[in-house]
């Protein structure tokens, strides 16, 4: 009994320091794991971090894309709506424009002429000639057809009745479209009026669709062809006008040559006169005279008859003007203020003084004077001014009115044509233009002054 009750004191014992060794030996481990974790405590820290980050960073993603999905759905959409948008402005565009005959013809080009007649008169000729054609389209019941024949209350006759009472509405109503049109028909809106009559001979057939009755093209080809005739009739109306003029302006300059040339052989004749009684009278005291007094005689004598020799010269030249209708000179002037630089204007005067010529066209129709670069007497101006007229054709700044003549072009091109088809000829390089340049002289002082006003008030304000 004492022997075990020693066993159990001893097992006890033995327990006790097994317990006592395992907690120092856990107290070691876990101080030992405390400083590993304290040591790599930021490491671990990072991982973990970085694996929540990868995961944020994964759902944001899918989150991204799926946005990106829906917007490019959202863009495909947007893209088909406003094709289908674009498409009806367009077309709502293109009706406006026929409809509005002040757009010009921007959109549609430029108007080529059907007709190639060579007086005013000839096309209205010709447009009364289409609307007899039109109106016997019309009695031949041509104009518009009907491809059904329709019965009313079982009535052929009231369904002819009813048919004819159709057309004649469908016609009424083009007719009155085309008549607008042609009377609305101008310079810069024939290829609108040409697309409104189409349109219109389009809408009137989708009206007749239901009763299968049909503007004709024949009928349709008439209208559009007293359109053009129309138009191009103002045209030559337009062209006729400003050929009149042309005319009536060079008869006025014809005139104004012819009074220089009668002024001048006038004026010639009078000192023709005077010199001749001047002569008369020293030979007549020559006659009297002796020695010293002799010498100065036949000296003034020498003077008279040698200014006489020039008169009569003057007015020889004058007849000569007179007799030589052709005769006259060239001119090449431009006028920086007013066109730019490398515009120049290459006319024709037949004036005795040909500036005088240049002083009127730089009188009130232009702000600023013109240049003179050449001034070119020609026995033959007319034909010299036309072949450079010719040489630069394709430079010309008015292409519909040929009298303008103001050429885009450098003033070495214009001296080099000269020399070919004149001779040698002194050009003025140099525009002076001293009325545009002092007046740009002048807007740039004020400029400047006004700018500086506006620093100076901005540094020392009125009021603070």
């Amino acid at each position: 009994m004492e022997t075990i009750t020693l066993f159990a004191i001893v097992a006890s014992i033995v327990l006790f320091l097994l317990l006592v060794l395992y907690v120092v030996l856990f107290i070691r481990k876990s101080s030992s794991y405390n400083k590993i974790y304290s040591r790599f405590k930021g490491i671990i820290d990072i991982e973990a971090e970085q694996e929540k980050a990868q995961k944020r960073y994964g759902k944001m993603l899918q989150d991204y894309k799926e946005t990106a999905k829906s917007l490019q759905q959202k863009e495909q959409e947007l893209k088909k709506e406003y094709q289908k948008k674009r498409s009806i402005y367009d077309r709502l565009v293109q009706e406006i424009s026929v409809l509005d005959e002040d757009l010009g013809f921007i959109s549609y080009g430029i108007y080529k002429p059907h007709f190639d007649f060579d007086a005013s008169e000839k096309y209205k000729e010709k447009i009364r000639e289409v609307r007899n054609r039109q109106k016997e389209l019309v009695r031949k019941k041509q104009a518009a057809v009907c491809s059904q024949k329709w019965t009313v209350s079982g009535s052929k006759a009231e369904g002819r009745k009813m048919t004819n009472r159709n057309i004649r509405l469908m016609l009424r109503a083009f007719n009155n479209e085309c008549d607008s049109a042609i009377l609305k028909v101008k310079w810069n809106n024939v290829l609108k009026m040409e697309q409104r009559i189409k349109k219109a001979c389009r809408a009137i057939n989708k009206l007749g669709e239901p009763t299968m009755i049909k503007i004709m093209p024949a009928y349709l080809n008439l209208k559009l062809e007293e359109l053009y005739l129309a138009h191009e009739r103002q045209e030559k109306l337009y062209e006729e006008k400003e050929e009149q003029r042309r005319i009536r302006e060079q008869i006025r300059e014809e005139e104004k040559v012819q009074r220089e040339i009668e002024q001048a052989k006038r004026e010639a004749e009078r000192e023709e006169k005077r010199y001749q009684k001047a002569l008369e009278r020293a030979r007549n005291e020559i006659s009297q005279a002796h020695g010293d007094d002799l010498t100065k005689l036949n000296e003034q004598l020498k003077q008279l008859e040698g200014k006489l020799r020039q008169v009569q010269d003057m007015k020889e030249r004058a007849i000569s003007r007179a007799q030589i209708t052709k005769s006259g000179y060239i001119y090449v002037i431009s006028n920086i203020g007013s066109f730019g630089d490398n515009i120049y204007k290459i006319g024709m005067t037949r004036r005795l003084e040909p500036m005088d010529r240049v002083r009127e066209l730089g009188d009130a129709s232009v702000p600023f004077r013109f240049d003179v670069h050449a001034m070119i007497y020609s026995e033959n101006a007319p034909e010299l001014e036309n072949k450079l007229h010719h040489i630069f054709d394709d430079k010309r700044l008015n292409l519909i009115n040929r009298r303008r003549e103001f050429f885009n072009i450098s003033l070495d091109e214009i001296e080099k044509a000269v020399r070919e088809n004149y001779g040698e000829i002194e050009f003025t390089k140099l525009a002076e233009a001293r009325e545009f340049r002092e007046s740009a002289a002048i807007k740039l002082k004020e400029e400047k002054a006004r700018q500086h006003r506006q620093e100076m008030e901005k540094k020392f304000p009125a009021s603070i």
